[in-house]
């Protein structure tokens, strides 16, 4: 496989940035120049690029056309929330502080929400911090795309759990300023200003934000974001909203607009968390130095890119022989891993067995709202001993099985689950952090020599206890996803730098996939919705009653479908029919290549 050209690459960091540069996609949605050609990369190729890609994110942007991270208004921002939070820590009584989501802005709202509650109990104080998923806790470990459309819904969970109480700070996160659960939310905060403060987390510009009617709704997303703009110039709502650049993957916002997420968000609670309980004013040099300290972090996570590297290539031969790859965590890394292997079937149309995360504690150490899942299907045990039970013995040498803990955990634990994988395979590798002067260093000595392959992180001990925990997570995120991405590209699952398998099961993936379709094909909107909607129904005409539904019918009735838009992308491209196209992507998954050797027997 060819390698990039990084020359021109590194040139191409800024090219996003450009006025004329796909102008009518906001930012989060654009295709980043860097991955052009990332279906075909090899796997240290990959890594480069994604390398690249998250380096975007802490790029300067002064006179330049967005704002960045380190833009003075973004951290003036955070300083003003951060003293929000403080005067909620100071005094709790009848208040709250909610963060809410969709798919992985919700999951980190729970990774966050969950985290600051941990501290706030250390300190023997009641946790304050609750958190909102767009289809409740099911949607933390599987896609729940459908309830991302219901603003209603979204207003109705808010209102529930702020019953009684007199001073809220809500934190939606919508990576693109466009899911309707969040837009429901923001509205009702700006109805009620008395209790509630909304602040908006996203990564596009507020002009981008989405301004599609929402069914029963007089308001859009971007019409909630200009009020919210009105508001901010009295401090009654906050707009958090840098570019942080495209995304490796088009619209994969699990990537750096997830990693973006967790470092406002971890940054503006830290800080408040010093200035309550241990003095230290929230300032904007220390803002800036806990931002540096992020960037700092993917710096020394990417300089293992040759460990990574191997991880990919090893989860990537795993996915192609149709086997799975298994990450066994401890502690929150576990729920990071838990996190990643659940972004996978609504990314790249993985089957839920392909990537699974499993957690030492399981449902016990989640502490989530609703409590265990398993009763739900085998998808929703997490826990060490579903491991043990249901994927164990079936696993041989062509499964991946990924451990992920740090010297905090109890590493003579993670001995002996090593020693039970590796009567089943060898194909085991470690992810590890660890604080210079790390007293388990002969423990770990027993794990490096059962695994294959072992990345082995050594952070400064002069980081405080809570930042440091928080640079191995980020860490860990940015493996995770380099790995779950990486082996998805190797089995074929992207075309050129777009997910082509993507689910179009809510509005948003509808729009996302009607788009990609006219992109890549260079053929008309209507005719791309057109095919679109044929593979949706897997037939070869449309009837009156498709045409005339309304596109809640159609995301329904594609749950129930596969491969819907590389079907259409083949059809279009080539001129086959709904059948032909069929048999060819099963004779040849990957897209690029299946639609080569039709045009070559035409």
């Amino acid at each position: 496989m060819a390698g990039p050209d990084w020359n021109h690459s590194l040139s191409s960091m800024w090219e996003w940035e450009a006025p004329d540069y796909e102008p009518t996609l906001p930012v989060s949605e654009k295709t980043n120049p860097l991955t052009r050609d990332i279906d075909q990369a090899s796997a240290s190729s990959i890594v480069k690029m994604l390398k690249a890609c998250d380096t975007q994110m802490f790029q300067e942007g002064a006179g330049r056309t967005y704002q960045r991270l380190f833009s003075d208004q973004v951290i003036t921002t955070m300083m003003e929330v951060a003293k929000r939070v403080e005067v909620i820590l100071k005094d709790p009584e009848d208040s709250l502080i909610v963060l809410s989501g969709c798919g992985t802005s919700g999951r980190l709202a729970f990774l966050l929400g969950s985290g600051f509650n941990k501290e706030l109990r250390k300190m023997n104080q009641n946790p304050i911090y609750f958190y909102i998923i767009a289809g409740g806790d099911r949607a933390l470990f599987s896609s729940q795309e459908a309830p991302e459309d219901d603003p209603h819904l979204g207003t109705l969970s808010l209102k529930k759990i702020c019953e009684g109480k007199k001073r809220v700070l809500f934190v939606g996160i919508s990576c693109g300023l466009s899911a309707p659960f969040v837009a429901g939310q923001l509205e009702f905060c700006l109805q009620h200003p008395d209790v509630y403060t909304p602040v908006l987390i996203g990564f596009n510009p507020a002009h981008q934000a989405r301004d599609e009617h929402i069914p029963g709704c007089s308001f859009t997303f971007c019409s909630v974001v200009q009020r919210m703009q009105e508001f901010a110039k009295s401090q009654k709502a906050f707009l958090i909203n840098p570019a942080v650049g495209p995304e490796a993957i088009s619209g994969s916002s699990r990537m750096k607009g997830g990693s973006a997420t967790k470092i406002l968000l971890e940054i503006v609670l830290s800080a408040a968390h010093a200035a309550t309980f241990s003095h230290t004013p929230v300032t904007y040099k220390g803002i800036l130095q806990h931002m540096r300290a992020y960037e700092a972090t993917v710096d020394m996570t990417y300089a293992q890119s040759e460990g990574i590297t191997t991880l990919v290539e090893a989860a990537g031969q795993s996915l192609r022989c149709g086997r799975s790859v298994c990450y066994l965590g401890w502690g929150s890394l576990a729920l990071l891993a838990l996190i990643d292997a659940s972004e996978c079937h609504p990314t790249f149309g993985a089957a839920y067995k392909d990537v699974r995360g499993f957690i030492n504690g399981g449902y016990r150490d989640l502490n989530n709202s609703e409590g265990a899942l398993t009763s739900l299907g085998p998808e929703f045990g997490i826990a060490h001993e579903d491991f043990l039970h249901s994927f164990l013995p079936s696993l041989n040498d062509q499964d991946i099985v990924l451990l992920i803990y740090t010297h905090s955990d109890d590493v003579s634990e993670v001995v002996k689950l090593a020693r039970r994988v590796r009567e089943k395979t060898s194909n085991l590798h470690a992810v590890y952090h660890q604080s210079d002067g790390d007293p388990a260093a002969s423990l770990q000595e027993d794990i490096s020599k059962l695994c294959l392959s072992t990345l082995d992180f050594t952070w400064s001990s002069s980081a405080s206890g809570c930042l440091l925990h928080m640079q191995w997570e980020l860490s860990t995120k940015l493996v995770l996803n380099a790995v779950s991405t990486g082996a998805h590209v190797l089995k074929g699952k992207i075309y050129r730098n777009h997910m082509i398998d993507v689910q179009v099961t809510n509005s948003k993936l509808y729009h996302r996939a009607t788009r990609l379709l006219q992109k890549l094909s260079g053929c008309p909107e209507p005719q791309c919705e057109e095919v679109l909607l044929k593979a949706v129904y897997q037939v070869e005409e449309l009837s009156m009653d498709i045409t005339s539904s309304d596109i809640t019918r159609h995301t329904h009735a594609a749950r129930n479908t596969t491969q819907v838009v590389p079907l259409a992308l083949v059809c279009l491209l080539t001129g086959c029919s709904l059948m032909e196209a069929k048999s060819h992507i099963k004779r040849q998954p990957i897209i690029r290549e299946a639609v080569a050797v039709i045009i070559d027997m035409s």
